[in-house]
């Protein structure tokens, strides 16, 4: 174990140990999650798992690196800044407000920031579909400065999630127009499916419009959108009950297409 050292590490929300000689190069890493620690060299297998011991827990399988899909590979070859799968709930919306915070005024909150809570409820949410197969990615940008609030990919298709805020207020529904409270009658219906629209011609797959409300008092449906979904914030992980769509290798495949920020430069 001499000259072995632990350091830890997140990526993409997950803590990696790694095992690092004195000269900084890693010969292993411990996947807490995946219950896995992947060897670079057998030799030392004995000396990183010394090492390693404080930290292991239940069963471990020790081996080398799995070989990388191609979905991986694809993945690994994206430059940093290309790739969409870091961002956050309301990436977009944040990266606005700290460069523009606009006037303080506590009786009229700035609607940006009410925006911004409905998409990091959404999105925390749909993050929690990730152990069931789907995957979730946040602030899609498409040209001309419009985007994709969530854009979900799972064994039960693709959605693209357009979120709206709503907390304590009533909703009426009436295609295409949406009235939050007492504000005025917006198209947020013909919005949803734009979205979704532009997303099927990038990724050449059908995605179907989500339209999901935070924190409404109540919501009225004049008559039911026949292409749009209509969900509440605490209820949209009920998409995990959608299956027999795409199979795995479908899915991954096009999350490491979804996740290219090149995909979304022409639509």
């Amino acid at each position: 174990m001499d000259g072995l050292r632990v350091i830890p590490t997140w990526r993409h929300g997950r803590e990696r140990l790694y095992v690092c000689r004195t000269d900084g190069r890693n010969i292993a890493w411990y996947d807490r999650e995946a219950g896995r620690v992947n060897l670079l060299s057998e030799d030392r297998r004995e000396d990183v798992l010394g090492v390693l011991g404080p930290f292991l827990t239940g069963a471990v399988e020790v081996g080398p690196p799995p070989v990388p899909t191609p979905a991986e590979l694809a993945r690994l070859s994206l430059h940093p800044d290309d790739d969409l799968a870091p961002n956050r709930p309301g990436e977009a919306l944040q990266t606005v407000l700290d460069h523009e915070p606009g006037p303080q005024r506590p009786l009229r909150p700035d609607p940006r920031r009410r925006a911004l809570e409905a998409e990091l409820a959404v999105g925390e949410a749909l993050d929690r579909l990730e152990g069931a197969g789907w995957h979730t990615l946040h602030s899609v940008p498409l040209p001309g400065g419009d985007r994709v609030h969530h854009l979900v990919i799972g064994p039960g298709g693709l959605f693209a999630v357009h979120t709206l805020y709503a907390r304590r207020r009533r909703v009426l529904v009436a295609d295409p127009m949406v009235t939050v409270g007492r504000g005025e009658a917006r198209p947020v219906l013909r919005l949803a499916r734009a979205g979704a629209d532009r997303a099927s011609y990038a990724l050449t797959a059908e995605v179907r419009p989500v339209l999901a409300f935070f924190g409404p008092r109540d919501v009225a449906v004049t008559a039911s959108p026949r292409d749009v979904r209509i969900l509440l914030d605490t209820d949209v992980m009920s998409l995990a009950r959608s299956g027999g769509v795409l199979k795995p290798a479908d899915i991954e495949a096009l999350h490491a297409t979804a996740r290219d920020r090149g995909t979304w430069v022409r639509v």
